[in-house]
């Protein structure tokens, strides 16, 4: 064998992987078939979407805060040197996987890679050997059947990425993370912004206080939502998209037009053309491998991780699941805790969630109490005027163990991370209560939310 491990994709999961195993003394190569690494999420997904959610949240900062705090300036906007600034975020995060690859010397293929059975990957018609393959695909754009995407006109997040100009309306199919995140940017830069989404609800999944709340921002900040709506079809017509739209339980169809349609329903895991069928590993109805709890497939010695097996698809969960096969294979103790892992919504304000929704216990017949407390009466929101939404814990009556946390406000983000760290060793809702939290910051309406699960929040 010419290696110990091959690693098919370069995204968080896949580079991630090939480190560890590095570092861990194994003999790695890498197979991608990009002309960069990063996969979705470095080239067209989470760094590009953050540079402009940046720029754009600067934006309407200082359209509708600066001359309330004394600053006083005219901004305006350049949209091809916005692009300019994402794409220096791409390139200097693709860069430093480069690095870091070349530091840990780890052999990199280049070209499209089909399994041809144990220890054996296809590449550009070379044949590379190693003892195990971990497969780290990622996942691709879901498609809506009588919606073609030409990333033109009718865009998937990759075009939506990468338009030449701002549009004047923008309609977005679908309003996951990606849909509102994008159509955030594109509403703070001036378009028209209209979400139509199948389900009564937006964010399907989290916290239902949490995104009831955010569309009411969302609402607020010009975006119109048009809930229980499924899109039945669209072409191209001269000034952009004409499609058509009726009720979701069935009804009168409608017609509409927009300068640009995002299809974002979600994605799909990226496993076909591998050779999975052929080699015998075995992927269920979504297309996603099947791997046991410790990530191997049905045929022994060949992995998968990331977006391509069950669980949700994020890069941070990814990369968790790369480091713990790494240790797998090199004969360690690898693990994964799918009870605690985060998940974050970039709009702004920020939905951050971490463990169990409200929704999600009651189904479960668990008895848990809740403390909420509004960024309103925490004194370093109201310094920066940014006090809308809130900090929720959730706890179980018996034991005070915090089961979940959901929080709508500013930096949501980061601020959920304390909460991952109590629930990873077990803490409990007055474990937070009684962290001391430095004043004035944001974490203390975090501390606020813990006291008031026992009822005794001082700020409110």
């Amino acid at each position: 064998m010419s290696h110990d491990l091959i690693i098919i994709g370069t995204g968080p999961g896949g580079y991630v992987c090939a480190i560890r195993a590095a570092q861990l003394g194994l003999k790695v190569a890498v197979i991608e078939k990009r002309a960069t690494h990063g996969g979705t999420c470095l080239n067209v997904g989470c760094i590009p979407s953050k540079a402009l959610l940046h720029a754009t949240e600067l934006l309407a900062e200082s359209k509708h805060a600066f001359a309330r705090m004394g600053l006083i300036s005219e901004t305006k906007v350049d949209f091809a040197q916005m692009m300019t600034f994402k794409q220096e975020a791409i390139d200097g995060n693709t860069k430093g996987i480069d690095f870091l690859l070349k530091k840990n010397k780890v052999e990199v293929i280049r070209g499209t890679a089909k399994i041809l059975g144990p220890g054996k990957v296809e590449a550009n018609g070379t044949v590379h050997e190693a003892k195990t393959i971990v497969i780290a695909t990622g996942s691709h754009v879901a498609e809506l059947k009588g919606v073609a995407i030409d990333e033109q006109a009718i865009v998937s997040s990759t075009g939506a990425l990468a338009l030449k100009e701002i549009p004047k309306t923008l309609t977005i199919i679908g309003a996951g993370v990606i849909g509102l995140e994008l159509g955030s940017v594109y509403a703070r830069l001036g378009a028209e912004v209209t979400v139509i989404e199948y389900l009564d609800r937006i964010l399907p999944g989290m916290d239902a206080e949490a995104a009831k709340a955010l569309q009411r921002l969302l609402t607020k900040q010009g975006l119109t939502f048009k809930l229980s709506t499924k899109v039945t079809g669209a072409s191209r017509i001269a000034q952009g998209v004409m499609f058509t739209t009726e009720p979701a339980a069935g009804g009168a169809e409608e017609r509409m037009s927009s300068d640009v349609l995002l299809v974002a329903i979600g994605r799909n895991p990226h496993t076909e053309g591998l050779g999975c069928d052929e080699a015998g590993i075995r992927r269920d109805k979504r297309g996603r491998i099947e791997v046991g709890d410790h990530f191997e497939t049905s045929v022994p010695g060949i992995y998968a991780i990331g977006d391509v097996i069950r669980g949700p698809m994020l890069a941070h969960k990814a990369e968790d699941e790369g480091i713990a096969v790494a240790e797998i294979i090199a004969g360690q103790a690898g693990h994964v805790n799918y009870d605690v892992i985060p998940g974050v919504v970039y709009t702004s304000p920020e939905v951050a969630s971490v463990g169990k929704t409200e929704d999600e216990l009651k189904a479960s017949g668990v008895a848990y109490k809740a403390g909420k407390f509004l960024f309103l009466a925490n004194g370093r929101a109201k310094a920066n005027q940014t006090t809308d939404g809130f900090a929720k814990v959730l706890a179980d009556v018996a034991t005070d163990r915090v089961l979940g946390c959901h929080i709508v406000g500013p930096q949501a983000g980061e601020l959920i991370h304390e909460v991952a760290v109590l629930m990873e060793f077990g803490g409990s809702a007055e474990d937070l209560a009684r962290t001391c939290h430095a004043h004035p910051t944001l974490a203390e309406a975090v501390k606020e939310a813990a006291l008031a699960v026992a009822g005794r929040a001082i700020h409110s």
